[in-house]
Formats: C-alpha cells, sequence, structure tokens
C-alpha cells in the first residue's frame, strides 16, 4: 500500500542576503517558519534487483519521468541519493500532487524532496540517522533541512544550517499566490546588479545598509528563545535534535485555525516583529513587479484590521501576512481577492502539529 504524505510549505520571517561566498553562495540569515498548506506526495516502494524511480505529476512544470526530466526533481534526487545512504535497492514509485505555486517562494520542491524521503523510510521500513538526513538535505538544497525539522527554525550560512527555535505559537495566516514565477537565481542576480556582489571575504553584511540585518536576524531568535523563559539560552545543533516520524506520529488533519493565542506583553511573534525583521529581496521583487507592493498593502491592511506582519516569502512570488484571528484573516483575505489575487487562509504550524498531521492515510 503507497504511503501518502502531506508536503507542507513554509514561510521566511524575515530574510537577510550577505555578498557572495567563495563557494558561490550568498550568505543569508532567516527564520523559517512552517504552515499548513501543502502538496501531497505519494510513495510506493519495493525491494528490488535495481532501482528504478518513477516519478508523476500533475503538474506540466513539475519535471517528471514522461518527459525525461525527472532527475532534475528535488523529491526523485533525494530518493535517489536515499537509497544509496541506506545500501539498498529499490522500485519506487513518486506521484506529486501540486496545490503550492510553483517559484512561489515557499519551498514547495524542497519540501516535496522531504515528503518523497519520509514516504520512502516507512515503505521500506528503514530510516537514515538524523545528522546524515540533514547531511543529504543540504546536498539537494538550501532550504531542504528545514523541512526535517519543522515549526519555527533559524537557517544561516546559505539556509542550509537549521537550528530549531521555539515554537512561535499559531497564528492565521494569509498566502496571496500571485500568477507569476519568481526566479531565486535572478532574484539573487538582481541584488548583486543592484548592490554589486561584494568581497566573498568580508563579514556577512547586507548590501550598502549599515545596519546589520544578518545579525537582525540571529537577535530576533534570541527574542524568541527570552519568549520562552530560556535566558541566554543556546540554541541546538539541528544535527543533534532532528525529530524522526514513527507511524505513532502518524495521527489527524491539520488543524483549523483560532485565535492566536498569549497575550501582547510575551507574545514571542510580536516579539520577533518588533525587532525589525525584513526581506531584502523585496527590494529587487517589486521593482520588477509592481502590483505585489500593491498586494502586500492589501494583506497588511489598514489600522482597524491591520495584520501583525506581512512580506515577500523567500525570493517570492508569494506573499503572506499574519494575524491576531480568524476574522481580522478572512479580511485580509478578501480585500486581496478582491483586487484578482488568489488568497488561501491556513495557519502557522508549530513542530509537533507538523509532524503529528504529516502523513495522510
Amino acid at each position: 500500500m503507497a504511503t501518502r504524505v502531506r508536503s507542507f510549505a513554509k514561510i521566511n520571517l524575515g530574510l537577510a542576503v550577505g555578498p557572495l561566498r567563495p563557494d558561490g553562495f550568498h550568505g543569508l540569515s532567516t527564520i523559517y517558519q512552517t504552515i499548513g498548506l501543502h502538496d501531497f506526495v505519494t510513495v510506493s516502494a519495493r525491494r528490488a534487483a535495481e532501482t528504478r524511480i518513477t516519478l508523476t505529476a500533475n503538474h506540466r512544470a513539475v519535471p517528471r519521468t514522461e518527459n525525461g526530466d525527472a532527475e532534475k526533481n528535488t523529491a526523485w534526487r533525494m530518493v535517489s541519493s536515499a537509497l544509496t545512504r541506506m545500501g539498498t535497492t529499490a522500485e519506487v514509485s513518486i506521484d506529486i500532487d501540486k496545490r503550492l505555486p510553483v517559484q512561489g517562494g515557499l519551498g514547495a520542491g524542497s519540501a516535496n524532496a522531504v515528503a518523497a524521503l519520509m514516504g520512502l523510510e516507512r515503505e521500506l521500513g528503514l530510516a537514515l540517522p538524523g545528522a546524515e538526513r540533514l547531511r543529504l538535505a543540504a546536498e539537494i538544497g538550501s532550504d531542504v533541512p528545514l523541512f526535517l525539522l519543522g515549526g519555527t527554525v533559524l537557517g544561516v550560512g546559505r539556509g542550509e544550517e537549521v537550528y530549531p527555535l521555539p515554537d512561535l505559537g499559531v497564528a492565521p495566516c494569509v498566502v496571496a499566490t500571485p500568477g507569476v514565477g519568481v526566479s531565486t537565481k535572478q532574484a539573487f542576480a538582481d541584488l548583486d546588479a543592484r548592490y554589486g556582489s561584494g568581497s566573498s571575504t568580508a563579514p556577512l553584511l547586507t548590501f550598502g545598509v549599515e545596519n546589520d540585518r544578518l545579525n537582525k536576524l540571529s537577535c530576533a531568535s534570541a527574542s524568541i528563545w527570552a519568549c520562552n523563559g530560556i535566558a541566554n539560552g543556546t540554541v541546538p545543533h539541528s544535527s543533534g535534535t532532528t525529530p524522526t516520524v514513527s507511524p505513532e506520529q502518524d495521527s489527524g488533519t491539520p488543524p483549523s485555525g483560532g485565535q492566536f493565542e498569549g497575550g501582547l506583553a510575551e507574545n514571542p511573534l510580536l516579539a520577533l516583529v518588533r525587532t525589525g525583521i525584513e526581506n531584502d529581496f523585496e527590494e529587487v521583487v517589486f521593482s520588477q513587479h509592481p502590483f505585489l507592493r500593491s498586494t502586500k498593502r492589501e494583506l497588511l491592511g489598514s489600522s482597524s484590521s491591520q495584520a501583525l506582519y506581512a512580506a515577500l516569502s523567500g525570493s517570492g512570488s508569494a506573499l503572506f501576512g499574519l494575524y491576531f484571528s480568524q476574522a481580522t484573516a478572512r479580511e485580509a483575505q478578501q480585500r486581496v481577492e478582491e483586487s484578482g489575487t488568489r488568497a488561501l487562509l491556513t495557519e502557522m504550524l508549530n513542530r509537533k502539529t507538523y509532524f503529528d498531521t504529516m502523513f495522510a492515510e
């Protein structure tokens, strides 16, 4: 029997981009947050004399076997590499029911890779050690490792070095999905063209900005620890804390959203927003697609119906807003849709819910 996995999306609560590193990647700092929107990834696998992986999908833009480009798909690459590390061969079938936008900044392809790995492990009754999973995920893509942790996650390096943070809670979230794709590679190139790539040996500072936003994101993560009663806490490295998913954790469906809990004084999400977090990609992406700036304003709302925070996710094109209540979130959803842009109502997923609802029977 095949294993069906929810492949949850992420948003970025701030994203600071630094100059090029010697390895050709940009240094960055971000706080990832998993949310309830998801694709479905279905995996069936059985041991065989030789490995054969077929991949199907319901979206024409997804690399798949029938198009002869399945090996470009992150889910295919994850399964192929995982089998090698497991020292086994198998016939594997992967089907991706695509519901998240392609090139939307929600980490859909990266999440598909982790969902495929989880499905493969369950199908074969094998599991890679946590540290090995993370090394493999980092090889597949910069934001793949975060989906091995779920919840609220600090990402540094090129985004692949991940640290689980205390969860921020469950806030209603509206995700606007414009009908335009944004290339992450091009967005980085546009930042380089605007500010210069900078010295590969320079400190990781945001281009031309005296205020070090990379450091600000680190300070923001510290504020989350402080709001959880952990003074001067040391964030544990992910390689020692990666959750493992067992059949016993497979229960229920993603919960429906409610009122965001916690008083204003001790609310860790408010504390995070007060640090002044921003997404550096907004400057270049909004210049290319001015209507996205208008969509952000619609998500933010007015004083009578205002978002706690709204921003571009990753390099876009998806944007999101976070709200204190379902009522305020629904008002924002209506504003965005009235402007002609699709808007989806969901919520932040904490780490426990992320893993408890990952498998869909």
